[in-house]
């Protein structure tokens, strides 16, 4: 218990030495509390809020529940955590996010795919067309309400890995599927989603 306490203080510290990305070198990024929250990442409290360590999205089919850090990912990183859709039927990683443009990492119930996607997203609109984007790569998975899957993501050399539970895999190049090579982590859902255990790291 003592080491938890110790990492709570020493946190905001980790979060001040990022300066304009969200880790460096050796250093993860970690949501614990709601301070650094606030300050890190740009949301509503209404569609996004922190409950001791689980991080809790609520949207719905005509309003995305949006969340997105205000620091710049490093170019070569990895994300790790676990995610429970407890309503609905989507739940999506925002990569890269460069003003309107990012790459969609998500987890689709109706359809029963992980997904690798070009997303546009303009704040505060509704509209069909500013939000989400086609398909460029999918893989077959059995998703469902109410169970937790473990999701990692990495970024090396413009070469994005998407896994869900070490078990399904997704890979492209950037580059050649013309998708966002910098910017920065959001998260998205059209009902209720809670993540735990989240890690944003620099690798080399």
């Amino acid at each position: 218990m003592k080491i938890r306490y110790i990492l709570l203080l020493v946190f905001p510290l980790i979060i001040a030495s990022c300066c304009g990305t969200i880790s460096k070198a050796k250093k993860a990024y970690t949501i614990t509390e709601t301070k650094p929250l606030k300050s890190n990442w740009k949301f509503n409290s209404k569609e996004w809020l922190l409950q001791k360590d689980t991080l809790i999205g609520k949207g719905g089919p005509m309003h995305w529940g949006v969340i997105e850090s205000k620091k710049q990912l490093p170019e070569n990183y990895q994300i790790d955590f676990k995610v429970n859709m407890t309503k609905e039927s989507l739940f999506e990683v925002m990569l890269n996010i460069d003003k309107e443009n990012y790459i969609r990492t998500y987890l689709y119930q109706i359809d029963q795919n992980i997904v690798i996607g070009r997303g546009v997203y303009k704040e505060g609109s509704n509209e069909y067309e500013k939000r989400g984007g086609p398909t460029l790569f999918k893989k077959p998975m059995k998703l469902e309400n109410n169970k937790w899957y473990s999701v990692k993501i990495k970024v090396f050399n413009n070469q994005l890995f998407f896994s869900v539970d070490n078990e399904t895999f997704l890979e492209c190049s950037l580059e050649k599927s013309k998708l966002s090579q910098q910017g920065k982590l959001g998260f998205l859902t059209n009902g209720e989603a809670k993540i735990i255990d989240l890690t944003v790291k620099n690798i080399e």
